[in-house]
């Protein structure tokens, strides 16, 4: 299932090794009070989705911000998006 990949390619590509799948919950904010990632966290992120899934995306873009809102919305974004 798309949204426990997504999940994994947070944990593995930020490194967070202290989290779990199950510690992430799939409508809780990526930032700030949600999972607590940052903007570098998010550029790291958004490499990796990049390298994974063959999307383009656009850091200054506010589609893709709203899309890294949560883990749905990633998954929603590369489910649209995906070339590979």
């Amino acid at each position: 299932m798309l949204i426990q990949e997504v999940k994994t390619l947070i944990i593995e590509s930020l490194q967070l090794d202290d989290v779990s799948v199950a510690d992430i919950e799939t409508d809780a904010p990526l930032f700030g009070d949600g999972l607590g990632l940052d903007s570098i966290d998010a550029l790291e992120l958004g490499v990796a989705i990049q390298k994974r899934y063959g999307i383009t995306l656009s850091a200054d873009s506010d589609t893709t911000r709203r899309h890294f809102s949560s883990v749905r919305t990633l998954a929603e974004l590369i489910e649209k998006n995906r070339t590979k």
